[in-house]
């Protein structure tokens, strides 16, 4: 068995797939270098990605297999699980091994994973979608910060861009340091240094930082949230399966009540 580290880019793992075949590797276990730890009888190659040859690869696995699966192998890219990304790898090698339509195979173990990470994946965009709430700070500017699960910030730029697109906004991934930044043209990609006066640990932006007019809105929000609960019909089971408790710190209908 061939150890591959490689550096956990996606380019990163189309280029492992890329080697794997020139070099004629059959045993190979991929490794985000970010988990490697050396083992005894162990031979590790190190993946240098190379842009050419990751372009290759995307351009040969879109000739084999439906276009659907392109978005579903990036998606599941975007969980950033060690694991998905060797499920990722030999899938690749999968579908290069068999003929055209092998992703319909699902008695393949990782066609299956990809498919299962591919849904996990996509009810974290559509939780972000639904449990993004902006606050108006003394800028003009909503700012929003999140800790996702998965890498979902990709997935979700068009859906915000396109609902609000008449103002500047930040959605800020605490957890990955990097954001979405619009400013009424296109979004932008920012790191931590474009919010440095801001506490990106904080859920609600202090008062200095505030417009007069948040903490209105935010009450004005929280007796609407409550003037329409029905206590009679209240279902915690089912409503937490739908609206988990690790959202509710994002959501300020429900401040003080996780």
């Amino acid at each position: 068995m061939i150890a591959y580290v490689f550096d956990g880019s996606f380019e990163g793992l189309l280029t492992a797939v890329f080697d794997s075949y020139e070099r004629k590797d059959k045993a190979v276990d991929l490794i985000w270098d970010k988990y490697y730890q050396p083992a005894m009888l162990e031979e590790p190659y190190t993946v240098v990605s190379d842009a050419a040859k990751a372009k290759r690869v995307w351009t040969a696995m879109g000739k084999k297999m439906d276009k659907r699966w392109e978005i579903m192998f990036y998606k599941a890219y975007l969980s950033e699980d060690p694991q998905t990304f060797k499920d990722l790898f030999n899938f690749a090698r999968y579908i290069f091994d068999n003929p055209p339509g092998a992703e319909a195979n699902f008695g393949n173990p990782y066609v299956m994973a990809v498919s299962k990470m591919d849904k996990s994946v996509n009810r974290e965009k559509h939780r972000m979608k639904a449990f993004i709430r902006f606050q108006k700070t003394a800028d003009g500017m909503y700012y929003c910060p999140v800790a996702p699960d998965f890498n979902v910030l990709p997935l979700i730029s068009k859906f915000f861009k396109d609902r609000y697109a008449d103002q500047q906004w930040i959605i800020y991934d605490i957890k990955r340091k990097y954001g979405l930044y619009y400013n009424l043209k296109t979004v932008e990609e920012i790191t931590c240094e474009f919010v440095a006066n801001i506490d990106t640990t904080k859920v609600v932006l202090p008062a200095a930082l505030q417009d007069e007019t948040e903490e209105l809105a935010s009450l004005l929000w929280k007796d609407y949230f409550n003037s329409t609960n029905i206590p009679a019909r209240k279902n915690m089971k089912l409503h937490i399966k739908h609206v988990p408790k690790r959202y509710w710190k994002y959501l300020n209908e429900k401040e003080g009540k996780n």
